[in-house]
């Protein structure tokens, strides 16, 4: 999940073109068929393709973290703002009471429902 339209194109973009020797087969809105997708990139709440993992890019919040196996947040651990926010949201995932990680320059799970 993205934070906006335009964040979701990208993302689709990249996927798509990041590895000349391959790619992540996904879809969005504009291409259709949810169900059919592995991942579902998108920039609302929804899970048409009942996904277990949740990344979540871009600032983008989920009050559904809760629904997932794992939720992912992706940010730059160089931008100031950006981890100010993400510890905001860690805080937030603690007193709701999921399992939290943190793993500065890897991907890692931040909540487990």
């Amino acid at each position: 999940m993205a934070d906006s339209p335009e964040r979701v194109e990208a993302l689709t973009v990249h996927l798509w073109t990041y590895d000349d020797r391959g790619f992540l087969p996904h879809g969005n809105a504009r291409d259709g068929h949810a169900e059919n997708q592995p991942i579902w990139v998108t920039e609302t709440e929804e899970n048409p393709n009942r996904a277990d993992v949740l990344f979540l890019s871009d600032g983008a919040e989920s009050d559904r973290v809760g629904e997932y196996a794992t939720c992912v947040e992706l940010f730059d651990g160089n931008d100031d703002n950006q981890v100010a926010k993400a510890r905001e949201r860690w805080q937030r995932y603690k007193a709701a009471g999921h399992d939290v990680h943190y793993e500065r320059g890897r991907w890692e799970e931040k909540a487990r429902g």
